[in-house]
């Protein structure tokens, strides 16, 4: 098969999943967005015999752009940008995940300083605010005080760029020192990890410390339905353990479209890049017998 990779700066992960595919004898065709041109109608990018084209940009607007434009001239690509439009927001995504009626967070979109200080009051004290973009954990503040609050929305307020002047406060959530990532293709689990740190936030990227999990069965429906709330795809679902480490109630926070991987190979016994590949393959397939049935 011939299978591209679309990407910004090639990671870890990226050598992971670049090294198993060549492994396997796949014919790899990296696409550096930085260097392409995309037209109405064609692109500068050598797209035109891929079966298949994985999105790995670490930049969000490239992703959804790129993506949006490869959809356009009939190229498979995963994930989609109909998915990514949805994970890429915040407000997005918890709109998609309370309309399938999955547990998350109460969440609050302001547009004025003032509205916002009138939320943060309401949910009470902590409570966090959020970027709609981002990721890693970056520009996220608990948010302990009224103090605290006029200066951080103070700060948004000058920032100058649009997505700042969307204040997106969320109830603070009493987890147990740690959150569930869950690396799911399609609503199945690949692997699981847990993420732990005396810090509020538990990132792997802010070095939270990572550690397999296994997945019970309230989990494993949480995912597929949150899988499935945002469109599908090869997502990392974050869960939060309401109640506990042995409440076996979540509450689902985010769902991410460009989701990374190396630490959860770390983790994991799974061998993810692996499994990666093999859901790549398949949806290889399916675009092929979708492409051989319309001619």
């Amino acid at each position: 098969m011939r299978i591209g990779v679309l990407y910004s700066r090639i990671r870890r992960d990226e050598k992971l999943l670049l090294s198993e595919l060549r492994d396997r004898g796949h014919d790899v065709e990296k696409i550096d967005v930085r260097r392409e041109r995309f037209g109405l109608e064609s692109t500068t990018a050598n797209v035109g015999d891929l079966d298949l084209v994985v999105d790995r940009c670490l930049s969000t607007s490239r992703s959804l752009y790129a993506t949006q434009f490869l959809d356009s001239y009939g190229v498979p690509v995963v994930n989609g940008p109909e998915t990514g439009d949805v994970c890429a927001d915040k407000a997005k995504n918890s709109l998609a995940l309370a309309e399938a009626d999955i547990p998350t967070p109460a969440t609050e979109v302001t547009f004025t300083k003032e509205a916002a200080m009138e939320s943060i009051e309401e949910f009470g004290y902590p409570c966090v605010l959020k970027p709609v973009v981002g990721s890693w954990g970056r520009l996220m503040a608990k948010i302990d005080t009224r103090s605290a609050a006029e200066a951080i929305l103070e700060h948004k307020e000058t920032l100058g760029h649009y997505e700042h002047k969307v204040f997106y406060v969320q109830e603070f959530v009493d987890k147990p020192g740690r959150d569930v990532r869950v690396l799911a293709v399609d609503g199945e689990p690949i692997a699981a990890m847990t993420r732990s740190s005396d810090h509020w936030l538990t990132n792997a990227a802010k070095g939270g410390e990572t550690k397999s999990f296994d997945l019970d069965d309230r989990a494993l429906e949480l995912v597929d339905r949150a899988s499935e709330a945002v469109g599908g795809g090869m997502l990392g679902v974050d869960l939060m353990e309401v109640g506990g480490t042995d409440s076996g109630e979540y509450t689902v926070h985010e769902v991410n479209h460009t989701v990374e991987f190396k630490a959860l190979d770390e983790a994991s016994e799974v061998d993810v890049p692996a499994k990666v590949v093999d859901w790549l393959e398949s949806k290889a397939e399916q675009a092929s017998d979708a492409a051989e049935a319309q001619v």
